[in-house]
């Protein structure tokens, strides 16, 4: 069977979701949860999404995405990659970790981005995971952040949920509204029907018959050019590393004739490395490549050790690039 073609473009809004392996518990414990998180915001920061909301639960998680780069798919499998081998390392074990490919539904606007947004929030509370009075609470998901404003993470945009609960403002009047208006929507059946909350985690498109029928062209249209599309998404990809490894060499003073000529952990070699495995979804082939750094493996090695400033000079010189945004 045919795999589904993602329909990826700039500006793109998602509900994602997915689920452990056979339905498993993966995410059963604090620190898998936060694990997660942590690649979700790793992600966003390389991707550059804005994340509307999300939640962990004990076997699945759930995201409103909007992506201004056409890169869904990239930062998807960054994502989940990541994460399967962190968490099978952690546990020394080989193995699928979640079903399959992820779930990514199309959302027309941002008044059905809000609608997702209300989904996921309530979603603790409609699981039982917690009582409605206590969903704030729930520290795996974005409601929590909500109301946590100076402890928030950048990547968290709450303005479209806020804006579909009646124009919402985040102030903390608009704040406790807005908790106000999920218990409410929790107890009013007819409000979630109108929603179409029973159809917010199924289909592959939310919107109007216009919308879907623009993207079924869409989809046949990308199909045929499937093998172009792809080769030069990739291409447009490497020349922006490439940029960037050329101002990363311009802001530390290297040469990049001598990127062959130096030794395959040079400080500076692992200090751009790192900086761009943290910023995009450079991958380790790449960049081994590129710099001139060995086997792809030892990209991962020497980045692990410099975040760890067990290399110092390396440490220092990538708060460097980090500091003067390259």
């Amino acid at each position: 069977m045919a795999r589904k073609l993602r329909l990826e473009y700039e500006g793109g809004l998602y509900h994602v979701i997915n689920r452990g392996n056979y339905r498993a518990d993966i995410f059963a414990t604090a620190g898998a949860k936060a694990a997660f998180e942590k690649c979700l915001g790793e992600a966003c920061e390389k991707s550059h999404w804005v994340l509307h909301a999300y939640v962990i639960m004990r076997n699945h998680y759930h995201l409103a995405l909007e992506t201004p780069e056409a890169n869904l798919v990239a930062g998807m499998k960054w994502l989940q990659a990541t994460f399967a081998n962190r968490f099978n390392r952690l546990r020394k074990e080989n193995g699928h970790v979640f079903q399959g490919r992820y779930q990514a539904i199309v959302v027309e606007n941002s008044a059905g981005l809000g609608a997702v947004c209300h989904y996921i929030h309530l979603n603790p509370a409609r699981a039982g995971a917690v009582k409605l009075s206590g969903l704030s609470a729930y520290r795996f998901g974005s409601l929590y952040w909500l109301m946590q404003p100076r402890k928030r993470p950048e990547r968290l945009d709450f303005s479209t949920g806020l804006e579909a609960a009646g124009g919402l403002q985040d102030t903390p009047a608009g704040r406790a509204r807005y908790l106000e208006y999920l218990q409410w929507l929790a107890e009013e059946e007819p409000a979630r029907k109108a929603l179409g909350f029973e159809n917010l985690s199924k289909g592959w498109a939310h919107g109007t018959k216009a919308f879907k029928k623009a993207l079924v062209k869409e989809h046949k249209e990308a199909k045929v050019m499937r093998v172009a599309v792809e080769a030069d998404t990739a291409e447009m990809r490497q020349l922006a590393w490439e940029g960037l490894v050329q101002r990363c060499l311009r802001k530390l003073r290297c040469q990049d004739a001598a990127v062959a000529t130096t030794r395959k952990a040079a400080a500076w070699k692992v200090a751009i490395a790192t900086h761009l495995k943290a910023t995009t979804t450079a991958t380790n082939p790449w960049l081994a490549l590129r710099l001139h750094m060995g086997h792809p493996d030892a990209v991962s090695r020497y980045g692990a050790e410099c975040r760890a400033e067990r290399r110092k000079e390396a440490f220092e010189l990538m708060q460097k690039l980090s500091d003067s945004r390259v």
